[in-house]
């Protein structure tokens, strides 16, 4: 009789054990609101162009950016000479150069951490106008734009974007 109860009680653990294996197994371990959803980036590039130019004549385009929420961008004039800057650039190789760039005026924000310093940056959408000069014929240009991001307490590693425009200058 004790071998029986010894069976017993180790086929009522083996039943529990098997019961909550298979309830786990029909719930997964995990729900959505605990999985975490890639991060936005930093900065956006918001309207891909198609432009028609005047070949070898300047024309202004307006490129429209989006800094995450929570962040902010070095402005092109950050108040800090070892702040980096936000700067659009265009590659010489592509047909396109930029003559000259009107970039917003920043706004001065100080950070929880120093209040005694102000810092000028970017944050939300913002626009840079590029005057551009394109030689005769179609060019798909990759914009950059070279900013560092930042929350309230830190600074990312600085990083490039591209902001593809289609330029047809004729």
């Amino acid at each position: 009789m004790i071998a029986g109860k010894t069976e017993m009680r180790l086929a009522a653990v083996a039943a529990l054990a098997l019961a909550s294996v298979f309830a786990h197994s029909q719930s997964p371990l995990l729900d959505e609101s605990q999985l975490s959803a890639p991060k936005p980036a930093a900065v956006a590039y918001l309207y891909p162009q198609q432009v028609t130019v005047p070949a070898n004549q300047p024309t202004t385009l307006a490129l429209h950016f989006r800094v995450a929420p929570g962040l902010h961008i070095n402005s092109h004039m950050p108040s800090e000479a070892e702040l980096i800057p936000a700067t659009l650039t265009i590659p010489e190789s592509s047909g396109v150069r930029i003559e000259s760039a009107i970039y917003p005026h920043g706004i001065d924000i100080t950070l929880p951490l120093d209040l005694k310093t102000r810092i000028n940056v970017y944050t939300g959408d913002f626009v840079i106008q590029a005057r551009i000069v394109a030689a005769a014929g179609n060019h798909l240009v990759e914009a950059r734009l070279r900013y560092q991001a930042c929350d309230n307490n830190a600074c990312m590693p600085p990083k490039t974007i591209t902001a593809p425009i289609e330029v047809i200058a004729r």
